[in-house]
C-alpha cells in the first residue's frame, strides 16, 4: 500500500473535506461547489461506515471510466456519477483488514477547537425560539463539563453527539408541518430523479433519509454536533 492510500484509511475525521478536495481535483476543472445532495450522498456513504479509501477509488474510477468514453455530452457536475463506482469498491475491500479506530491518525483539531465547537452549538440552542432544545443544550453542557476527559476518546464522543443530532432532528420532525415536508421531498426529488438509476434501492433509501434531515436541521437553524463538521 502505497504512503497515500494508507492516509486514506487513517484521516477518520476529514472524511467529508478528503471527499470534497479529492472530487475537485479529479474533476479538474478547479473549485466546484458540492450540492446539498451530494452533501448527503457524502453523510451516507459516512453512516455506512463505506471506508473514506473505497470513497477515494470509486470517484477515481468513475472518472477514469467517463474519460475512456469517445463522446462525452457534459462535465461530471454530481458524486451522484460516482455511487455506483463507489459501492463496488467498497464490496471489493469488504474482505480486506481495515484500520483500528487506535492505529487512525490524531484528529485534525485541538481539545481547544472541539470546545469551542460544542460551545457554540449549545448557545444556539440555547437561544433557539423553540425551548424543547433545551434539554439538547443540556446534554452538551454535561458534555462540556468532562471534556478533556472525552476528548481522550473521541469515538465515543462522536457517538454521543450523533445521538444529540438525532434527537434534535426528531424534535425538528414533529414541529415540521406538511407543506415543509412536501417541499423538502418535492426537492429532494427534483436532485435525484437523473441519478436513480445509478443507484440501489438501499442506497437511495440512505440517501433521502440524509438529505431530509440535513434540510431538516438547516430550516430550523440548528447546529450540526458531529465533529466531522468541526472543520
Amino acid at each position: 500500500m502505497s504512503g497515500a492510500e494508507g492516509d486514506w484509511r487513517l484521516n477518520y475525521f476529514n472524511y467529508f473535506t478528503e471527499v470534497e478536495e479529492h472530487f475537485q481535483k479529479a474533476r479538474g476543472t478547479g473549485l466546484f461547489l458540492l450540492s446539498p445532495l451530494d452533501w448527503a450522498l457524502v453523510e451516507s456513504w459516512k453512516n455506512a461506515g463505506i471506508p473514506l479509501e473505497a470513497v477515494l477509488r470509486g470517484i477515481d474510477a468513475a472518472f477514469e471510466k467517463w474519460r475512456s468514453r469517445r463522446s462525452k455530452f457534459r462535465q461530471i457536475n454530481s458524486l451522484a456519477y460516482c455511487a455506483q463506482a463507489v459501492l463496488e469498491e467498497a464490496e471489493a475491500m469488504a474482505g480486506q483488514t481495515l484500520a483500528q479506530p487506535a492505529e487512525r491518525s490524531a484528529a485534525p483539531f485541538t481539545l481547544e477547537e472541539v470546545r469551542r465547537y460544542l460551545e457554540e452549538g449549545r448557545r444556539v440552542l440555547d437561544e433557539h425560539p423553540n425551548p424543547a432544545y433545551r434539554v439538547v443544550a443540556e446534554a452538551l453542557e454535561r458534555i462540556l463539563a468532562e471534556i478533556e476527559t472525552h476528548y481522550r476518546d473521541l469515538e465515543q464522543l462522536e457517538q454521543r453527539l450523533t445521538a444529540l443530532e438525532e434527537k434534535m432532528a426528531a424534535i425538528a420532525r414533529a414541529a415540521q408541518s406538511e407543506e415543509e415536508l412536501f417541499e423538502a421531498r418535492r426537492r429532494l426529488e427534483t436532485e435525484l430523479r437523473p441519478w436513480r438509476s445509478k443507484m440501489t434501492a438501499a442506497q437511495l433509501a440512505l440517501l433521502e433519509k440524509q438529505y431530509l434531515e440535513r434540510r431538516l436541521l438547516e430550516a430550523a437553524g440548528l447546529p450540526r454536533l458531529s465533529l466531522f463538521y468541526l472543520r
